[in-house]
């Protein structure tokens, strides 16, 4: 049976809400080059040393949606066990500022994962649509 298009809705910008500020919208000049940088940068800078995940954008997609996933479950780890895990060891006014950075990191890391899953739609072949 075959599969139905995935169609991302557009904004007045032509991408798709959500979608890297950093990444020109999907059919615009260079915009696959450029999702391919701003991946990278969304994945273990180590990926770099692989020249395979550079030339492959969409497996370079999949694992900066992995990779921003595995964080956030980190994240929600240390935010539910902060304060037991630092009991006596830092004061609790550190403990809050603590949650309060990673209250910041968790905003940015979903910001990233949506980011990586339009960009992983989009060079999946996904439909851009303006919103009318």
């Amino acid at each position: 049976e075959p599969r139905q298009p995935v169609r991302l809705r557009a904004g007045g910008g032509g991408a798709p809400a959500g979608w890297p500020a950093e990444v020109p919208p999907p059919g615009a000049p260079g915009w696959e080059r450029r999702a391919a940088a701003w991946l990278l940068d969304a994945c273990p800078p180590d990926y770099r040393g692989h020249p395979v995940l550079a030339r492959q954008p969409r497996v370079l997609a999949r694992l900066a949606v992995l990779h921003s996933a595995a964080q956030l479950d980190g994240l929600r780890r240390a935010v539910a066990t902060l304060r037991a895990d630092l009991s006596g060891a830092v004061g609790p006014r550190v403990v809050d500022e603590a949650l309060e950075a990673l209250e910041a990191e968790r905003l940015r890391l979903l910001d990233v994962e949506r980011g990586a899953v339009l960009v992983e739609q989009a060079l999946g072949g996904a439909s851009v649509v303006p919103v009318l």
